[in-house]
């Protein structure tokens, strides 16, 4: 495997997370951009979207990992980059498992087309793919028969990130805004508007390094008085989730491949029904005279 392929395939890094506002982004951009340089993946601006449909057991196994403290635990994910263009069958995307093991984040993924990807994760078929991303193929494969994974969410937000120079390999820097939840339809190339999950004036920025903190970074995180927090914008997403109807009412069987990619926006069984029963509501009132 060659040395750019491990880099786009594996990271292994501790993960620095704080909640922040958009005037203090605004500063601490400013200063970063003296130590580091913008991702080339981003636009003008250095910013691209994410966009994640998230895997859990039906009794969110991996979910309770987390709240639980477990020290080594996993996460599946189908994570697309820049979601403004529309996807189809063949857009690329990455399967990724993002593993905890104490202190330290490993993320492997393997790049699947879109297709490949959902007869993974949906079907349970292994797909034909690149040998160097096979190992990670088949652990997604065992991994989704052994919690019995099915889609839990659908998490989205814009990022703007900075990236190391060669006095800093492997620090990244990263400001996310308008992360939003999506529960219905758990489709990747269907859009809906999400839940907020932030405030419109709340940032999360993340500094991630492989093995410690520039000395330099260290003062100035320090002079800014930023307070390090525990976030999963995962295990956000459900616990806004758990009061609304959508998640109540979940489906708790995976869609197949092609249902999901020959899908049209419908709303729940539960939502048809609501609609129903208020529309029967409103005809027993306008029968009575009360409308």
């Amino acid at each position: 495997m060659s040395d750019y392929s491990q880099q786009i395939r594996k990271f292994n890094r501790f993960e620095l997370k704080y909640l922040i506002t958009l005037r203090q982004a605004g500063e601490l951009k400013e200063i970063l951009k003296k130590y580091m340089l913008p991702d080339a993946f981003g636009n003008r601006d250095n910013r691209y979207q994410v966009a994640s449909l998230y895997y859990d057991s039906p009794d969110l196994r991996c979910y309770w990992e987390k709240e639980n403290g477990i020290k080594t635990r996993r996460k599946l994910r189908v994570r697309y980059y820049d979601s403004d263009s529309v996807i189809t069958e063949q857009t690329q995307v990455f399967v990724e498992i993002k593993q905890r093991v104490d202190r330290v984040t490993r993320k492997r993924r393997a790049i699947l087309s879109y297709i490949d990807a959902l007869q993974l994760c949906q079907d349970r078929k292994m797909p034909e793919c690149d040998p160097d991303d096979r190992p990670l193929v088949e652990e997604a494969y065992v991994f989704l028969w052994q919690y019995n994974l099915i889609p839990a969410s659908i998490i989205r937000y814009d990022r703007q990130a900075l990236v190391g120079t060669i006095y800093d390999p492997g620090l990244r820097v990263t400001f996310d805004t308008d992360i939003t939840l999506q529960l219905h339809p758990l489709r990747l190339h269907e859009r809906r508007p999400g839940l907020p999950l932030t405030s419109p004036n709340q940032v999360v920025m993340e500094i991630k390094v492989n093995e410690r903190m520039p000395y330099w970074l260290t003062e100035l995180i320090a002079a800014k008085n930023l307070n390090l927090i525990r976030i999963s914008k995962y295990c956000s997403g459900i616990e806004a989730a758990w009061e609304m109807p959508e998640f109540q009412c979940r489906n708790l069987i995976s869609e197949s491949a092609n249902e999901v990619l020959s899908s049209t926006y419908s709303l729940p069984l539960f939502w048809e029904n609501l609609c129903k029963s208020k529309e029967n509501s409103i005809k027993k009132e306008k029968e009575n005279g009360n409308f």
